[in-house]
């Protein structure tokens, strides 16, 4: 399902994998023996997850942990509200440059469409946030 809705294979399968975890949280170690893969590949893929605010790195004496915690789809809506900023501000300037245009309205378009959907998405993640205590 991951994978089908846009999450490269290998981030998937380290979310998963933290996920199910009892805890939450693995070590690099961890999920190496528990997907079987290198740990170049668990690297790559906690770099993504921390890019998309979908996984946090805790410190354990020298080690590194993984962590999935109860805020993380909170941050990943928050997330998608960067994301329909970025797309509203492309398309705010997009139809300022071609003003009269055609593709200007297309572009207006665009830009009132992400904004009300950023701002919608900012609102309901505030509202399940309060209404989900951890």
């Amino acid at each position: 399902m991951m994978v089908g809705t846009g999450l490269p294979r290998m981030p998937a399968r380290v979310l998963v994998a933290l996920l199910l975890a009892e805890t939450g949280e693995l070590t690099a170690g961890e999920l190496v023996r528990r997907l079987r893969v290198s740990p170049a590949a668990v690297s790559k893929a906690v770099g993504y997850l921390e890019r998309i605010t979908m996984v946090r790195r805790e410190r354990a004496g020298r080690r590194e942990r993984y962590v999935v915690d109860d805020d993380v789809w909170y941050r990943a809506g928050l997330g998608v509200v960067r994301v329909c900023a970025a797309w509203e501000t492309v398309g705010r300037e997009g139809a300022e440059v071609l003003d009269g245009s055609p593709a200007a309205a297309r572009l207006t378009r665009m830009s009132r469409y992400f904004e009300h959907v950023g701002r919608d998405l900012a609102r309901s993640a505030e509202h399940w946030r309060a209404a989900l205590p951890s």
